[in-house]
């Protein structure tokens, strides 16, 4: 069995890292200050972290030039791969991110608008660099509707058959976020996550809810995921990405106990 992955998100605004429940809003006030982006980069990459995801959430075009900036300085000081999305809606946007040091790009709202987008932006950097991330809220017992816009506008999708769409289309991975769970640490939706990992070949991770060691081991097992996502947890110190892969592998679940540090090739230089 393949290692399950831990990964810190740092949700970015105006250069610093924020915090809301339930995806809220910066213009309402709803967000928290949690640091410099950079700076808990550097730490959870020490920690072991397996990955890093960036995302900028509000993604004006002073935003983007931020988000580019921060993702050079921490491509310049760690060795973790990094993701990073939020108003990415073109190939060149993708382009831009990727030359910055990401190694992957995460498109939500764009994908929704244009599909195509996952299709050409999979033929031109690979499906490896393509991450879809769906936005889902429960809205009857058996149907879960996707949200495009961080969370404000509905679809017509259904989260299952959008993920089963993105992948067709050529997407590598699906970022998979319960707005219902977001910032509440009341545990993952597993039922969710599960379908969807059942339904796609493609690698899930898990986003929304983590609030508990437990609620990590519950979404990687019941839910089937192939990597855990969270924020809140790491941001304020309930507990570092080596409680949670010593924990996970005292469940018999397969993490990787010490850094790594790789090579990408295929990563754009500067």
């Amino acid at each position: 069995m393949l290692a399950k992955r831990v990964i810190p998100c740092l949700d970015v605004h105006q250069g610093k890292v924020t915090r809301g429940v339930r995806f809220g809003r910066a213009e309402a006030g709803e967000l928290r200050d949690v640091g410099d982006p950079v700076e808990l980069a550097v730490r959870y990459n020490e920690q072991g972290a397996d990955e890093m995801v960036f995302f900028d959430i509000t993604a004006s075009a002073e935003g983007r030039a931020a988000m580019v900036q921060v993702i050079e300085r921490t491509a310049d000081q760690c060795f973790m791969p990094l993701t990073v999305g939020g108003g990415i809606r073109t190939l060149e946007d993708m382009q831009v991110m990727l030359r910055a040091g990401a190694d992957k790009v995460s498109i939500n709202t764009a994908a929704l608008a244009n599909p195509d987008l996952i299709r050409a932006g999979a033929e031109k950097f690979g499906s490896q660099c393509i991450v879809v991330s769906i936005d889902c809220k429960r809205v009857a017992p058996d149907r879960w509707q996707v949200f495009s816009h961080g969370g404000r506008r509905a679809t017509e999708w259904e989260a299952v058959a959008w993920a089963r769409e993105a992948v067709r289309l050529g997407a590598g991975e699906i970022v998979l976020n319960s707005i219902d769970a977001d910032g509440t640490r009341a545990g993952y939706d597993l039922e969710i996550t599960r379908r969807v990992s059942e339904a796609v070949g493609v690698p899930v991770v898990a986003s929304g809810g983590a609030g508990s060691l437990e609620h990590m081991a519950q979404v990687l097992l019941e839910g089937r995921a192939d990597a855990v996502l969270a924020a809140s947890i790491f941001h304020f110190g309930d507990y570092t990405v080596g409680d949670v892969k010593r924990y996970l592998a005292s469940r018999g679940i397969p993490v990787r106990l010490e850094p790594e540090i790789e090579v990408f090739e295929n990563r754009p230089k500067r």
